[in-house]
């Protein structure tokens, strides 16, 4: 058994705060009987419940993808500093999505949230090999010295160990760099311990996963068959 509140707003309906009104409005009901109180019990396996008419479905697994822009922390507060979680809509933020990962400060491009804790350790864990691809401008020009250093596993100055990488020259001032793991500020580290200090990235792709054409700051949910592709 769960109260009615918490299992309408762990539907996303609305916050627990907002259902108060709404229950008093009658527009919820309990095996076809208005229910005012939000603490009244439910059981989600054999209670009928309707919102408006509708039958309210539990929780839902939830993906989110955002193309996001700098100037935003990962992180679902932060003191100082505004949050990618203000760029997801109200909806999504009652299915209580959190960042999957984390591009940082100044970094754009593709992040992913969602409510599922066992999707999300796969797609961070090193040992699932999850390939996340970035652009870079940065200075100077990469070699094919600086191509095999990557393929090779990186040592970076403070003696953290990278697993081999893809770095793929674009031309003067620009590559593609694949990582299969997300340590802290790694691509930039990783280019800066090559002496091609990066000084604007963003991640194009995870996994199955690419922005294709989502505009900055704006988010979309995927669809089952993309999340079973992950």
């Amino acid at each position: 058994m769960i109260r009615l509140d918490k299992y309408l707003s762990d539907a996303g309906l609305a916050s627990r705060r907002e259902l108060k009104d709404l229950l008093k409005a009658g527009a919820v009901t309990v095996n076809g009987k208005p229910v005012a109180d939000g603490a009244a019990k439910v059981d989600p396996e054999s209670d009928r419940v309707c919102f408006h008419g509708e039958p309210v479905e539990g929780p839902r697994r939830v993906v989110l993808l955002l193309h996001k822009p700098a100037g935003f922390v990962t992180s679902t507060e932060d003191p100082r500093d505004r949050t990618v979680m203000e760029l997801i809509p109200a909806a999504f933020l009652r299915q209580k999505v959190v960042p999957v990962g984390r591009l940082d400060k100044e970094t754009e491009g593709l992040l992913l949230f969602t409510n599922d804790g066992d999707l999300a350790h796969r797609l961070i864990s090193p040992k699932h090999g999850v390939e996340k691809r970035y652009y870079a401008r940065h200075e100077g020009t990469a070699s094919a010295e600086d191509v095999e250093a990557f393929a090779a596993g990186l040592t970076l100055k403070d003696g953290t160990l990278c697993r081999p990488a893809v770095l793929r020259p674009l031309g003067p001032g620009e590559s593609e760099i694949t990582v299969t793991e997300g340590k802290y500020h790694q691509v930039r580290r990783m280019m800066a311990a090559r002496g091609l200090p990066v000084v604007y990235l963003r991640r194009e792709q995870e996994g199955s996963l690419s922005l294709d054409g989502l505009a900055l700051g704006e988010t979309r949910e995927l669809t089952e068959a993309e999340i079973a592709a992950l």
